[in-house]
């Protein structure tokens, strides 16, 4: 069972897909918003939540009192579930959005607006070179003072960041990586 951790609907259920996607646990969630929070970058946040999955980690971040949240899935049962998430708890759709759109689609296009923070999650086997394009079209969209982070398996290398983000942590959580990074030159 999937559950938002804290903030305003703290405690509730999600709803996951049957298959296919891999709901980031409450353990790891609460430690890397607890991250979040000590960086400031999820209060009044714009915030972009790629390979949404069940739309946790966005919900999350929307729950904690982040003012837009952008969940990006392109399976079409994970983006239902999403759809289903945020109606079933009463997510205002200006509030949390949802995109049923290929992730390396989606960042490759101009965003409409920065984000403060950009969520992460792909598949642990979504290729390297796969990933990279996705950071180095994210990495023209972020606010002065934005925040990436992806999560991965430990087996895997460190993201190859583009010229425009450069590491900022890393933290391990058993099989889970958090990799952060912000816009070079912050």
């Amino acid at each position: 069972m999937t559950r938002i951790v804290a903030g305003t609907v703290g405690g509730r259920v999600l709803q996951v897909p049957r298959a296919g996607t891999r709901p980031t646990s409450e353990r790891v969630r609460e430690a890397l918003f607890s991250r979040l929070e000590h960086l400031d970058v999820v209060d009044g946040a714009r915030v972009l939540d790629l390979y949404a999955g069940s739309g946790a980690l966005g919900i999350e971040a929307a729950s904690r009192g982040a003012a837009h949240v952008t969940l990006v899935e392109s399976a079409r049962d994970a983006a239902d579930v999403c759809r289903r998430n945020v109606t079933t708890l009463g997510l205002a759709a200006t509030t949390v959005q949802v995109v049923a759109e290929k992730a390396e689609r989606f960042a490759a296009r101009p965003a409409v607006a920065p984000w403060d923070l950009v969520l992460i999650d792909p598949p642990y086997d979504l290729p390297e070179n796969d990933l990279a394009g996705v950071l180095t079209g994210i990495g023209h969209a972020l606010t002065d003072h934005g925040v990436v982070v992806v999560e991965r398996a430990s087996r895997t290398p460190e993201p190859t960041w583009p010229p425009t983000l450069v590491r900022l942590d890393r933290r391990a959580y058993g099989d889970t990586v958090m990799w952060f990074a912000e816009l070079a030159g912050s």
